[in-house]
């Protein structure tokens, strides 16, 4: 029998943070220890989701909660996700305004199902998390990224933004804290950004999920600043909450008058058609959004302790250059040695894989521009594990320096 056919656009699907998994299969059939520090879960580390919201699941469970709910998602959460925007980034929204969706990644499909048709274009921060580009194309439009400035810690380039915004641009995307580079934008930035979707009449998308995860630079949500340009705010309970696993986030739209309705309303459609999101993980959620914060400041203790060690004992390394992040738990290094010891960032990643069990993700993979010859590690295991693995880094390194000299 002849194999099914296949899309090119879903065939032309891309997602680096786990493709490059593939590679593992082989090397751990014959024993090798893998140092995996190519996703971003808190909980597959010592970051492990607090008791009590381990203990309002299985209570929801417990107590038949196991219905389908509302495709919006469950009222209690949607009035706690108001109330924890207005207490920690400021933002004024009501209930109504918030949609609840299984991860952040969902919510971006849907939001891009909702915006994007053949021929139009989103412009998203180059280098970004890999499903805007994805999505963008599975939906027949353009990805068009535009610059941020590694020299000015990954800052948005407003001049080239502004050159690239032309008639078929539908969206403005803004990730920030940035994924994969760390960067945090001040609100003068966003502000800028804003200004510009507002001559263009374009909504801005803002993912904001590492939005409590900063260090010394303080984060300021898009919504908070916008008067009267539409934002799309995108959140979730992976990254803050260490609920990884239980696929849970949320959208919500923010405009002046009726500017977001059609688009809300298309989504909210989308919604219905897969039903609902999990209905005692969203119980948990609210308890986790009600509930003590104090975990919170734990963790940023914790991961700023990993970043400061990440930074240092990466410029330590020949061959090696990075920023500092300011805010989620990636640090993007450049590979100085890529076009001439390797042929690109991706052939750099496979082969230290194979020699050294040292797995991350190549910058190619989150532009194909303003991400190539770079890495993305994650700093979320303990600093002896970051120490073993970024040792094998340097030594696999300076292997193939002696072998090109």
């Amino acid at each position: 029998m002849a194999s099914v056919k296949v899309t090119k656009r879903a065939s032309n699907i891309e997602y680096a943070i786990r493709d490059v998994i593939v590679h593992t299969k082989d090397l751990i059939k014959n024993g090798k220890k893998i140092h995996y520090l190519n996703i971003g879960d808190p909980a597959a580390f010592d970051f492990k989701t607090p008791a009590s919201f381990k203990e309002a699941l299985c209570n929801a469970i417990a107590k038949e909660d196991n219905y389908y709910s509302p495709s919006e998602g469950l009222l209690e959460l949607r009035e706690a996700v108001v109330n924890k925007e207005k207490k920690i980034n400021n933002v004024d929204i009501s209930s109504e305004d918030v949609l609840v969706t299984e991860g952040i990644s969902e919510g971006i499909q849907m939001l891009l199902g909702a915006i994007v048709e053949k021929g139009n274009e989103i412009l998203f921060p180059g280098p970004a998390y890999p499903p805007y580009i994805s999505y963008t194309k599975f939906f027949d439009g353009t990805p068009v990224a535009y610059e941020t400035i590694e020299k000015e810690n990954w800052q948005p380039n407003i001049d080239d933004l502004r050159k690239k915004v032309t008639k078929k641009t539908r969206a403005i995307v803004i990730i920030n804290p940035n994924n994969p580079t760390g960067a945090v934008y001040d609100g003068k930035t966003i502000k800028e950004i804003l200004n510009i979707a507002g001559e263009h009449n374009l909504p801005v998308i803002s993912d904001e999920i590492y939005d409590q995860l900063t260090y010394e630079k303080h984060f300021v949500s898009a919504a908070n600043l916008t008067t009267d340009v539409p934002v799309i705010g995108l959140n979730g309970f992976s990254k803050v909450y260490q609920m990884t696993g239980w696929r849970l986030g949320y959208m919500y739209f923010k405009g002046e008058g009726k500017k977001l309705d059609t688009l809300q309303a298309g989504v909210e459609k989308l919604c219905r058609i897969r039903i609902c999101a999990n209905t005692p993980v969203q119980i948990a959620a609210t308890a986790a959004l009600n509930g003590p914060q104090d975990f919170v400041k734990d963790i940023i203790e914790r991961l700023k302790q990993r970043r400061d060690f990440s930074w240092k004992r990466l410029n330590e390394i020949e061959g090696i250059t990075t920023t500092k992040p300011d805010g989620a738990f990636y640090i993007f290094p450049k590979i100085n040695g890529i076009g001439t010891h390797w042929k690109n960032d991706k052939d750099f990643v496979v082969e230290l894989l194979k020699e050294t069990g040292v797995l991350i993700v190549n910058g190619s993979g989150f532009d194909p521009v303003y991400g190539k010859d770079h890495v993305r590690i994650v700093f979320l295991p303990p600093i002896n594990d970051l120490e073993e693995a970024y040792n094998k880094l340097e030594q696999f390194i300076i292997k193939k320096q002696k072998k090109i000299n």
